[in-house]
């Protein structure tokens, strides 16, 4: 829909979204630092890095556009795969807030393993593809204007800020006491996070699957 607009580009209308799209990236980033729902962290994240895919659309280039569509495949993938894991932690403590389900690698250290793999994988580690299409998105930006790295890698470090504490936060720590006793994890769960990661594990070994379009 972005594309539609700005062919050929109209200047008046490509610089306020380009400033809105790296202004957002900072503020929605900054948002999930002070998130107490689990699920809101989860949606914050979402909208930051589509304020990076946002931002290489407009640029127009060859190189944007291929990291724009292999971000949104790998960020779908990957938050589709967090709202999965949120949903296993409320079917068992019924709560979404933070600082009540801290301490559950005690209890399902199997899941623990799951949430640390993705969140790793929404910080854009290699070998994913997040970190293809983030490298691509950030050297696009980077050609258009000098300045903008400034921005791109502030935001790129308050990712892994936030990733990391909510792992901590969901993870590490002592287990409440109303907590006690939570029913196990099943097949069905590690099946659904094993189809997630499968494919990000996999496209990396041949990324032009789905970016390919435009390079």
């Amino acid at each position: 829909r972005i594309s539609s607009m700005l062919n050929p580009h109209p200047p008046n209308l490509m610089f306020p979204i380009m400033i809105l799209a790296l202004w957002g990236i900072l503020m929605t980033s900054s948002i999930c630092l002070r998130q107490t729902d689990l699920k809101a962290l989860i949606a914050y994240s979402s909208v930051s890095h589509m304020g990076l895919v946002t931002a290489a659309i407009i640029v127009q280039t060859p190189w944007g556009l291929t990291g724009a569509m292999t971000l949104m495949i790998a960020h779908g993938l990957t938050s589709s795969a967090l709202f999965a894991l949120a949903n296993t932690n409320y079917e068992r403590t019924h709560t979404r807030t933070l600082l009540l389900v801290r301490g559950l690698q005690l209890a399902f250290p199997l899941m623990s393993t799951w949430w640390l793999l993705i969140n790793l994988t929404n910080m854009a580690m290699p070998p994913t593809i997040n970190l293809l299409g983030e490298l691509f998105i950030i050297s696009t930006l980077f050609n258009w204007s000098t300045p903008t790295i400034i921005i791109t890698g502030i935001g790129t470090l308050i990712t892994a800020t936030y990733s990391l504490y909510m792992f901590l936060m969901t993870q590490r720590g002592s287990i409440s006491t109303q907590f006690r006793l939570l029913p196990p994890t099943h097949t069905r769960e590690h099946l659904t996070l094993t189809l997630h990661l499968l494919p990000l594990g996999l496209l990396i070994m041949k990324p032009t699957l789905i970016s390919g379009l435009f390079t």
